[in-house]
């Protein structure tokens, strides 16, 4: 399996709320409903002290064809602390409006779902961060909650590696400006999507 990077695991774990078939036949895109989903990371610091961070602004759509598109606000990050939200968007993301994941979903397993069955898939996709585009894939729960409604979620948790994201010096400007001994460079991510039918 390929290397996640850090924050391509935060979007491209939505992609797999692709195409689905409705029972005359005719595709449908769906939408991400951003209210009932979460993209949550964490982190270490000093060795002993975990914190849980998310994005409070997402979206995503994926056409009929099965070309799926999954946007996260980097200056939505919350941190809990204002300080730390502004620096991790000035330092770490640099002041970037966005991070893009586009992939092209096969859902010939989601299609036959019925309203509360399950399954597993493999997602590959692209990730657009900071100028650098970087591969990726992710194992997913697929949960389909209705006939217009779709869960996604981690299938386990997903563990992201800062260096491959080309951000550790944003890191070293946290952990020198918070006077921290270390700040962990994997960090965990999980995530709770919804998608509704177009």
């Amino acid at each position: 399996m390929r290397k996640f990077n850090p924050l391509a695991g935060l979007a491209v774990l939505s992609l797999c709320a692709a195409t689905s078939v409705l029972a005359d036949g005719h595709a449908q895109g769906w939408t991400l409903e951003p209210t009932l989903s979460n993209v949550s990371f964490g982190s270490i610091k000093n060795d002993y002290t975990g914190e849980s961070h998310t994005f409070t602004k997402i979206s995503g759509a994926v056409s009929a064809e099965g070309m799926a598109t999954v946007t996260l606000n980097l200056g939505s990050v919350e941190t809990l602390i204002d300080i730390r939200n502004a620096r991790m968007a000035e330092f770490v993301f640099r002041n970037a409006p966005e991070a893009t994941i586009t992939a092209e979903i096969d859902m010939s397993e989601v299609n036959g779902l019925a309203v509360g069955e399950a399954t597993t898939l493999e997602t590959y996709g692209t990730l657009a961060l900071l100028g650098v585009e970087n591969e990726l894939d992710a194992n997913l729960f697929v949960m389909r909650l209705s006939e217009d409604r779709v869960l996604v979620s981690t299938n386990g948790m997903v563990m992201l590696s800062t260096e491959d994201a080309q951000i550790d010096a944003g890191i070293d400007k946290l952990q020198e400006l918070a006077s921290l001994d270390s700040i962990t460079r994997v960090s965990p991510v999980t995530l709770r999507l919804v998608f509704d039918a177009d």
